[in-house]
């Protein structure tokens, strides 16, 4: 039976029923390879430094591929709720009201002729496209496709925050707050020109059909 290392709730008997958002499970062989090699911290394990950051890994695999909320194990779907930057807390149901995927993650009160990204416009699926386009290999590092008509630089884009996971005596997470400047993130995927006048043209907000 396949395995993966940094996450749990993927390929154990108890996912035989799981819906998969892309119809099988995620294969993660590329991007632990990447992680692995470009990583600054190998926690002993067993720490709680190893547990905490597979944790994470488990959650974000399950939020991004697995379709129906009942099959996130690694939260409590009762309680669970996520912030960003100290806003209103959401919960899964309103999460996905807001588009899903990335689309929470780079909210805005910037005037909507400002936004490179602009969420709300942006689907869980169009949002998806966009990122693994611009991050082919699935792993967050070097820019090595395009970004809403902007060039690849591939150059690494870092992005600089913290996060707050709190657990239940399950371990199991009934909330999490994140803290970062979005600003940051777009900025090192527009860095490059654009790649072309008709990819420059579809990526307008004003223009294209994000459906």
């Amino acid at each position: 039976m396949d395995h993966d290392k940094y996450r749990s709730y993927l390929h154990e008997e108890g996912e035989k029923n799981t819906k998969w958002r892309f119809g099988a499970p995620p294969n993660y062989d590329v991007v632990n390879k990447l992680f692995e090699e470009g990583r600054t911290k190998i926690w002993p394990p067993g720490s709680l430094e190893e547990k905490v950051q597979n944790l994470v890994k488990t959650w974000e695999m399950e939020m991004f591929n697995k379709s129906n909320f009942d099959d996130n194990k690694s939260v409590d779907l009762n309680k669970y709720t996520v912030s960003l930057n100290g806003r209103k807390a959401v919960n899964l149901d309103e999460k996905r009201k807001l588009g899903g995927g990335y689309n929470f993650f780079l909210q805005t009160s910037l005037p909507e002729k400002l936004r490179v990204y602009n969420p709300a416009e942006e689907t869980a699926d169009s949002s998806h496209v966009a990122f693994t386009t611009a991050f082919p290999s699935g792993h967050w590092g070097y820019m090595e496709g395009p970004f809403k008509g902007h060039a690849p630089t591939g150059e690494i884009v870092e992005l600089f925050g913290m996060s707050i996971f709190e657990l239940d005596d399950q371990m199991k997470i009934v909330k999490i707050e994140f803290f970062f400047d979005r600003g940051e993130l777009l900025g090192g995927l527009v860095k490059g020109g654009a790649s072309s006048t008709e990819e420059a043209v579809s990526s307008c907000p004003f223009l294209r059909n994000t459906g």
